[in-house]
């Protein structure tokens, strides 16, 4: 072989291999001097959860912290009696039905499997036994009975439930039982035959729907933080609340190792289906996150589903913080008056009704900037008093999380009294409008 193309060879194969080298070189310093992305951009490995879709929401303002695969549908087990527990909590308040009302089971009720407190027919219950059947021991025939007294059947039930998830925003669920049991273990002549499909919700969903409970009937709480619930005297053991994220269970052999600060809800679920759900909810500080975990690999007594969700109240706690965006009862530069006609004055001082508190990250700089100010009526019309609402403020500023725009209203409320103005002083402004633009009319003409 000639001794230069050897030569050559071997000077190419040196060449190569240094390139190599300061390509692996390179590639490394990029991967080390990327910043990595943060847990609440959808990175599920920041937190390192072990589930099929997860979801953390501020509930006071309904804000995301985190999301992954959140608007996935899933089986959501007996999460999906958060629904019902809704609907409920609706029909007191509507006065269809009362906590007092005593319910005689129906066949439905006692032949449903799972969770239960092992209804007959014939048994009778009052409302709020059921419900905290519902509450504290997921109980299936419990469910099935408030449905039932509810809907008039639990089809009919399964129909409102998807009827109000439209209205509350839930694009990604579907129910078809107010349980959330697989069709195939809902007694054969009550499985639905006007509805299609297995009951599935998104992360999202689910937390949506916990933010309207929470909202919409505050007191719901009192029901679903009680560590046990004696159904009947004769019942040899009380029931026990399947959240053992309580924080009234840190001083409970068996589960205070799951106990979490604040944590006074909501609802687990659990099927071979769905794996292990949990929306839980807790208030430390002022501040009240919910969270949301499905499809928890494990079984439902090994408490996997409770440390995952720690991870996330663990970094919604710990990062976030609520910041006043735009302050209360303050004056907007170049807009600290509205004009008022008719009035004695011209002119009436404004400031911001409320402030606009919002969950940041702790390390964020976000500003609201000013969009625009709309007064209720163009112009406003004297009589107007102190406190009236006289227009709105509206403001935008970038999610750090979601990176999305984001916009927020606020009331502009008058600080003082304008009397309307008597007719003699309304006539000399006529008259002075008149002139004005009679005068401005003929400097026009030259």
């Amino acid at each position: 072989m000639n001794q230069a193309y050897v030569r050559y060879a071997k000077q190419s194969r040196a060449v190569m291999f240094k390139l190599l080298a300061i390509l692996l070189l390179a590639a490394l310093l990029q991967a080390m001097l990327l910043p990595r992305s943060s847990a609440a951009t959808n990175d599920i490995s920041g937190l390192q959860l072990n589930v099929k879709s997860a979801y953390l929401m501020d509930a006071d303002t309904g804000q995301v912290l985190y999301q992954n695969n959140a608007d996935t549908a899933l089986p959501p087990a007996s999460m999906t009696k958060m629904m019902t527990e809704y609907l409920v909590f609706k029909a007191i308040q509507e006065g269809k039905i009362s906590w007092d009302q005593e319910i005689t089971v129906q066949e439905n009720a006692a032949k449903q499997i799972g969770s239960r407190v092992f209804l007959a027919v014939g048994d009778k219950h009052t409302v709020r036994e059921l419900y905290i059947a519902m509450a504290v021991g997921s109980a299936n025939d419990a469910t099935t009975q408030l449905a039932e007294t509810v809907g008039g059947s639990e089809e009919a039930f399964a129909k409102l439930m998807n009827e109000t998830a439209k209205q509350l925003g839930m694009n990604d669920s579907h129910f078809i039982n107010s349980t959330g049991l697989d069709r195939a273990d809902m007694p054969e002549a009550y499985r639905p035959t006007s509805i299609e499909g297995e009951t599935v919700m998104s992360a999202h969903d689910s937390a949506l729907l916990a933010y309207h409970i929470l909202k919409d009937y505050p007191e719901f709480l009192e029901y679903s933080k009680m560590q046990t619930y004696q159904f009947r005297e004769r019942d040899k053991q009380p029931l026990i609340n399947w959240d053992w994220m309580l924080e009234s269970n840190k001083n409970v052999q068996n589960f205070k190792k799951f106990a979490y600060p604040g944590v006074d809800g909501l609802k687990t679920g659990h099927t071979s289906n769905a794996g292990n759900c949990f929306t839980g909810t807790a208030l430390q500080n002022g501040t009240r996150l919910i969270a949301v975990v499905m499809g928890v690999p494990g079984n439902s007594n090994d408490g996997k589903r409770f440390l995952e969700t720690a991870k996330l109240f663990d970094y919604g706690f710990g990062s976030f913080e609520k910041k006043t965006l735009v302050q209360p009862k303050t004056a907007i530069a170049e807009h600290e008056t509205l004009k008022v006609k008719k009035g004695g004055k011209k002119s009436v001082q404004v400031v911001t009704g409320q402030d606009v508190t919002v969950m940041l990250p702790k390390t964020s700089k976000v500003e609201a900037q000013l969009k625009e100010v709309v007064p209720t009526s163009d112009p406003l019309v004297a009589p107007l008093k102190q406190g009236d609402k006289v227009g709105k403020a509206t403001y935008t500023y970038k999610d750090p999380v979601t990176q999305e725009d984001k916009s927020v209203t606020v009331d502009l409320v008058a600080t003082e009294d304008v009397n309307k103005a008597g007719w003699f002083k309304l006539m000399l402004r006529a008259i002075g409008a008149f002139f004005s633009g009679l005068f401005k009319g003929i400097v026009n003409l030259f």
